[in-house]
């Protein structure tokens, strides 16, 4: 069954004047990024900080608990600047992404840091919290950085924790109805980026450097399997065979492209193998690996004969755009059904 999102409240709030400014808040603390954003009620974005968590050399990663500490750090100074834009306008509404995607039983302790910080926001300034998933956040940022209107899309979520194929109907209220359709089956693509991205002894999170050394590689020099078996991708065996090769000594900028050419193939074919195609108004790419321009080039090459979209590349990663984005459509719709009743 399809999963509709977007009904978590705190408690109904007063509200602010109908003809007055006000602004929206997201909320975010990723796996590896704190995130704060402020949107108008026209949706025009006012201002945003993100600050990455600082990993080790040669580390794939951190674990939670240094990730919850880093973003109890990181959150009262990125809102230090951010509360000063409140003396041009009040906020109306918060939402934080609250769990990793809309299903029963996602959890990460690294969301209950952007949960608790936007609940004390909006308790303390008596204002209406809507729970959102991360998965959420980054489908609306798509939306909104692409200006694709509600309809039936075929988002494609590309990023170091997921790698799905998701049949999402956007509606008019802020409401996301979304079904898994396929992905990842092992491997996700931001994992695959990174795992090859620090074993060529680039930092981590390793995508934007691995895209840098594939532009001095050659297309084809080095090619890795396609592991998919209709919408379910494997990245786990391209992976394995990507470090074979750089053990065997093979050029590293040659290495990266052919992981993005890896990537992007396998999501290719994966999409091909989608069988109700036709139902979708087009296809939304969105997540960190969505960034990456070869990936993009190559989607638009061999994708399906469809619409395809991207999210933009400055908001395709972990951001807090897309929660602002859905509080201002979230509140609308509520001040839409005050006025009727």
């Amino acid at each position: 069954m399809p999963l509709l999102t977007g009904f978590s409240t705190v408690r109904q709030r007063s509200f602010p004047a109908v003809n007055s400014k006000r602004l929206f808040l997201g909320v975010d603390s990723s796996a590896y990024t704190s995130s704060l954003a402020l949107v108008d009620q026209e949706e025009r974005l006012i201002w945003e900080r993100r600050k990455l968590l600082p990993v080790r050399k040669g580390a794939l990663g951190l674990r939670q608990s240094e990730a919850v500490f880093a973003h109890i750090q990181n959150l009262p100074l990125l809102w230090e600047e951010g509360a000063l834009k409140l003396k041009q306008a009040p906020l109306a509404a918060v939402a934080a992404a609250t769990r990793p995607r809309p299903r029963s039983g996602s959890y990460m302790p690294v969301f209950k840091v952007s949960q608790a910080a936007g609940e004390l926001i909006a308790r303390t300034l008596d204002l209406l919290f809507f729970a959102y998933s991360h998965q959420e956040g980054h489908i609306a940022a798509g939306l909104w950085s692409a200006g694709l209107p509600p309809g039936r899309y075929l988002v494609v979520h590309l990023s170091g924790g997921t790698t799905e194929l998701l049949a999402v109907e956007v509606k008019e209220d802020a409401l996301l109805e979304i079904s898994p359709r396929g992905g990842g089956a092992d491997l996700h693509a931001g994992q695959f980026v990174d795992r090859i991205g620090v074993a060529l002894g680039l930092g981590f999170p390793a995508g934007p450097a691995l895209e840098a050394s594939a532009r001095q590689g050659k297309t084809g020099a080095i090619n890795l399997p396609v592991a998919v078996k209709g919408t379910r991708i494997s990245f786990s065996g391209p992976a394995s065979h990507a470090q074979r090769l750089l053990q065997q000594g093979c050029n590293r900028s040659d290495l990266a492209r052919a992981v993005e050419l890896c990537i992007a193939d396998s999501l290719s074919a994966a999409l091909h193998a989608v069988e109700d195609m036709a139902s979708f108004a087009g296809i939304l790419i969105v997540g960190g690996v969505a960034a990456n321009a070869f990936i993009r080039k190559r989607l638009l090459e061999v994708g399906p004969d469809r619409p395809l979209h991207f999210a933009s590349p400055s908001f395709a990663g972990d951001n807090a755009v897309g929660l602002a984005v859905l509080a201002a459509r979230r509140y609308a719709a509520q001040m839409k059904f005050r006025n009727t009743i």
